[in-house]
């Protein structure tokens, strides 16, 4: 039976990787050890979704193990080579706030753990494909210089503009602040490509925008669509930072996106590289999005507006999937914002209404 092994496979991405591909006949190494719960706090733990994943497929195992720990991670490459086909890595430190209170664990987990797993794999199975999840933030803040328009609810760019229907990998990643969690994934980005393009693996990076999904823990500093629908439902106060709440993303849900770790590693490249988001069908500004969760929950979210906004945040991101969709046109979104929110919603409206005990 083929190996799949996923890091942080408790997470969001993991955890739906896990899902996929144990149902697709592999087996799952899991590589897990609840960072997020370090990050921020314990009610953003993943170790629920790691019991329920054990619970609910026999061909999947967790490994505690710190993508950080070199010879570790040599050890579990070496032992499942034989079998090993695809490596799908999704740990990381995810929050640009946080890293900034510690950067050399953000550098090192982002940074040097994705270097242990590429030497592993280039010195056990290069064949295998390699897919890593990075992030739109690879740019910096390079998009805030784009030409926008203020509507009544979000930002927008201009019709005739040449990124209209979404930023393409054409966009520079230079000359911009990227935060420190930027900087990091940047580094992990170019070695994905380097190792795929300087060895010949079969590598890829998604660049993503916000991903999201019903069992996503959300938290203030990481997890938008989820911690907003939370705050709405509990009576939690929210704070928008920064740009009058027009402010827009794209949002893309876990499922369409490991579909597309699936698609490409039923044909991988060498060193590909793709921005992947909810493009133009999917994106909300954070008013809309407010909106959207008072609707679907028919609660009304206590929110502040905060002049300050984050430092490198965007002020305007929506991915181009063209070139994606041109190499794998068998694959295609399958949810835009508001049936993302209502499933988010109504995954979790019971355990987040009952009472604390």
């Amino acid at each position: 039976m083929p190996v799949a092994i996923v890091t942080g496979s408790g997470g969001l991405i993991g955890s739906a990787s896990v899902r996929h591909f144990a149902e697709a006949g592999y087996d799952v190494i899991g590589v897990e050890n609840d960072m997020r719960a370090r990050f921020f706090g314990p009610e953003a733990s993943t170790a629920g979704n790691t019991r329920r994943l054990t619970d609910a497929y026999d061909t999947f195992r967790s490994v505690e193990l710190d993508i950080r720990d070199r010879e570790g991670v040599e050890a579990l490459f070496a032992k499942h080579a034989a079998d090993l086909e695809l490596i799908v890595h999704t740990a990381a430190q995810p929050s640009h706030d946080w890293a900034a209170s510690d950067p050399h664990t953000d550098f090192t987990v982002n940074a040097n753990g994705t270097l242990n797993l590429l030497q592993a794999a280039r010195e056990h199975k290069p064949d295998a494909t390699f897919v890593f999840t990075s992030t739109n933030k690879v740019y910096g803040d390079l998009p805030n210089q784009l030409p926008l328009v203020e509507l009544e609810t979000r930002l927008e760019l201009p019709a005739d503009h040449r990124w209209h229907g979404g930023i393409d990998t054409t966009m520079s990643i230079d000359r911009s602040m990227h935060s420190l969690f930027g900087a990091s994934k940047v580094a992990a980005d170019l070695l994905v490509q380097e190792y795929g393009r300087y060895f010949e693996m079969p590598t890829v990076c998604f660049r993503g925008g916000c991903l999201t999904g019903p069992q996503h823990a959300g938290a203030q500093l990481h997890g938008f669509l989820a911690y907003l629908m939370k705050c709405t439902v509990t009576g939690t106060p929210y704070t928008i930072f920064g740009y009058d709440g027009k402010q827009v993303r794209d949002n893309i849900h876990c499922d369409d996106v490991v579909r597309a770790f699936a698609a490409f590693h039923a044909n991988p490249r060498s060193a590909a590289v793709y921005n992947l988001g909810g493009g133009r069908a999917s994106n909300v500004s954070m008013i809309e999005a407010i909106r959207l969760s008072e609707q679907i929950s028919g609660r009304r979210l206590q929110w502040t507006l905060s002049d300050e906004a984050r430092m490198g945040d965007h002020r305007w991101w929506v991915s181009d999937l063209g070139a994606f969709e041109a190499d794998y046109p068998d694959w295609s979104l399958t949810y835009d914002v508001p049936a993302v929110l209502r499933e988010i919603h109504d995954f979790n409206v019971e355990r987040w209404s009952a009472p604390v005990a």
